[in-house]
């Protein structure tokens, strides 16, 4: 538990309403309530609302119509800044004219390890035995009826639930199955800004630049300074070939936009990290049961499903437990052809 090969560790994730599509938006509104039921359950605080800034620069990559549409659908308010409103609220940036920033209150952070720690506690307390430290070298169906065999120990049951990110198509392959996924090695980089009052919680929120190299940080948390990082800019690898070497052209990339953009944010390195990104073509995320195993439910994430980590709990257990969920999951399903394409279009930006 609480390893680092995975894309789930860290101190921090972003939770936003602010997203491309109002299918995602609607998904996110039932993310916080689950966060929510989640933190009333355990008494831990997991949700920090530090409010959210989208930046579009002129021409950017993602269209901002697309997310204030979004929003609209929705009745979720938020406001539009230009450069000179950003940088007036918050002195720390430093933007040309033609940015233009959505602003949305509710966006903030998911405290990343202190939630799994929280998942696995209630777990624990609700009678759920976890065990780690125990690889799946077989999956066997006959009938209804589902062994696995993990750590060296058998395992009889009814209903199985894999969410195994990277390795999702090793235990995929026991059902005859392969999708198309594409793994990176990613990284996160803190700085120790000597402006470290400019970059608390309560003071900065946290930001994704709508653009390609698409960045985006967070105030301190954590640790004792902001971090950066780039979305999907590091190299394809395996879950077996990955190494937590931090790749020097990607960390030059966010350090040169945050000394352009965030200067009294940069400062010595805290630390950098690494973590994978599992991704369809469509990054839209993987959530079903299996075609010819309805009794067997997968979740992928995607790399950037952290915000929405209780609803997917919840989700799985209504698909365990009664074959369907309470929402519409069609753009999730396992069955969607881009996944069985020969030369898929990748589309990586969310």
């Amino acid at each position: 538990m609480g390893h680092v090969r995975g894309g789930s560790q860290d101190h921090s994730r972003i939770i936003r309403l602010s997203y491309h599509n109002p299918f995602y938006v609607n998904l996110a509104k039932e993310a916080y309530r689950a966060w929510a039921a989640v933190e009333a359950d355990s008494g831990d605080q997991l949700v920090y609302k530090t409010g959210g800034l989208d930046l579009s620069p002129a021409g950017s990559r993602l269209p901002l119509n697309d997310y204030t549409n979004s929003l609209i659908a929705h009745n979720i308010p938020y406001e539009l800044l230009d450069a000179a409103e950003i940088m007036r609220r918050w002195p720390q940036w430093r933007l040309p004219d033609h940015v233009t920033g959505l602003y949305q209150t509710e966006s903030g952070l998911v405290a990343a390890a202190k939630s799994n720690a929280t998942h696995q506690r209630m777990a624990r307390e609700y009678g759920a035995t976890l065990r780690d430290n125990a690889p799946v070298t077989a999956i066997h169906t006959a009938g209804n009826e589902i062994t696995v065999v993990a750590g060296g120990e058998t395992y009889t049951c009814e209903k199985l639930v894999i969410a195994s990110g990277a390795w999702s198509n090793q235990l995929l392959a026991h059902f005859g199955q392969h999708i198309n996924l594409t793994v990176t090695q990613e990284q996160v980089t803190y700085y120790a800004s000597p402006h470290p009052a400019d970059y608390a919680l309560e003071r900065f929120p946290i930001w994704i630049w709508l653009d390609e190299p698409c960045f985006y940080g967070f105030p301190a948390f954590g640790e004792s300074g902001p971090k950066i990082a780039q979305d999907v800019g590091g190299r394809e690898t395996t879950a077996e070939s990955r190494t937590f070497e931090i790749d020097p052209a990607g960390f030059q990339r966010t350090n040169t936009f945050l000394r352009q953009h965030l200067p009294t944010a940069h400062g010595p390195v805290i630390l950098s990290k690494t973590c994978l990104y599992t991704m369809p073509p469509d990054r839209d995320f993987v959530l079903d049961t299996l075609p010819e195993h309805p009794n067997v439910a997968v979740a992928i994430g995607a790399g950037h499903a952290f915000k929405f980590a209780s609803l997917l709990g919840k989700l799985l257990s209504q698909l365990a437990l009664a074959g369907q969920s309470e929402l519409d999951l069609t753009p999730f399903h396992f069955s969607r052809p881009i996944l069985f394409a020969e030369n898929p279009v990748k589309e990586f930006m969310v």
